[in-house]
């Protein structure tokens, strides 16, 4: 079983990611600005950490097989992130991507649809800018799991599809995923390593 390190470990889909790990076995450290709340687990540690101290979040990171980032990308770039992985000396890095930097169609992007809501736009744009800058990255395996349009709470169905760079949609035209279902995606993705320097999504 793995050493991974989940940053941004306290949110909604960090957790499911904890969850998730933890349920297959592997030893899991959260890292959060406040990890109070967490209960004490088997194979759960926490660590408090401002994820833009870069010294902070190298330390906390050694030791590590793997990070996943479930960080804010309007307020995370991709350098506060790759660079302390880098610095810990860890290859492997997951991603919490979002929708907006998929595919509606050829040549245009989620983000740039006339009824991409304005309030979305700045995260969704510093998400695609993440991700563009992920390509150029070398060194890092690294994989950016972009969600569905919709991304709530839900059902763990574990039944889902993956695609690549096209916003996926289901029979009715709803685009959506379960945080939880979403979770075994990505843990699939982590164990299996079939997606390395890609971005990915995951929907019904």
């Amino acid at each position: 079983m793995s050493r991974i390190a989940i940053i941004g470990a306290t949110g909604n889909v960090g957790s499911r990611l904890q969850e998730e790990a933890l349920r297959r076995g592997h030893t899991v450290l959260a890292i959060a600005r406040d990890t109070s709340a967490l209960e004490k687990r088997d194979g759960l540690g926490a660590q408090d950490v401002d994820v833009l101290d870069a010294d902070a979040l190298a330390s906390a990171l050694a030791g590590h097989d793997a990070v996943f980032s479930a960080t804010r990308f309007a307020t995370v770039s991709e350098s506060a992130i790759v660079e302390p992985v880098k610095r810990a000396g860890i290859r492997r890095l997951l991603v919490v991507g979002g929708a907006g930097s998929l595919y509606a169609a050829p040549g245009q992007r989620v983000l740039d649809l006339p009824d991409f809501p304005a309030a979305y736009k700045p995260e969704a744009t510093a998400g695609a800018v993440f991700l563009d800058a992920l390509r150029r990255e070398r060194e890092l395996d690294w994989t950016f799991v972009s969600p569905s349009a919709e991304f709530v709470p839900g059902p763990r169905t574990q039944k889902f599809r993956l695609g690549v760079d096209e916003l996926l949609v289901d029979g009715s035209g709803r685009s959506w995923i379960s945080f939880d279902d979403y979770a075994i995606a990505f843990l699939d993705e982590f164990e299996r390593g079939a997606h390395l320097k890609q971005r990915i999504t995951v929907g019904y």
